[in-house]
């Protein structure tokens, strides 16, 4: 069992950045994927970025601006957003996976979090 707690939402302008963290409660987090998830209004959930033991991946329209990270001696996943754009306005959700493999599928996922909310002003 794991339970994840998400920080680091707020608003900020177009261009600015954030750090977004999730706290995770189980002792084998260390083995699971994790990944985040962007929910905007009247839109379904999307992938944003997942890692691994290893390296992760972001989708397409964050590359270059997104990065996720791991400290699993923290038990915690981050995921720092810079250059924001109005378009990344969303409820940012982190989930974890009790496998290692990495998916951009939120089926795939086990244990999610609360959300934290990101609004980007123009």
């Amino acid at each position: 069992q794991v339970t994840l707690v998400e920080s680091g939402g707020g608003l900020v302008q177009a261009g600015g950045s954030l750090r977004l963290s999730c706290a995770a409660s189980g002792r084998t987090f260390s083995m699971y994927a994790v990944g985040w998830f962007r929910q905007a209004p009247g839109k379904g959930r999307e992938f944003v970025a997942t890692i691994g033991q290893g390296g992760g991946r972001t989708r397409d329209s964050v590359k270059g601006r997104f990065t996720i990270s791991r400290d699993n001696a923290k038990n915690a996943v981050y995921l720092q957003m810079n250059s924001l754009k109005p378009e990344d306005t969303a409820v940012y959700y982190c989930a974890a996976r009790s496998i290692r493999f990495i998916s951009t599928m939120a089926d795939d996922y086990d244990y999610w979090g609360q959300g934290t909310q990101v609004t980007v002003s123009s």
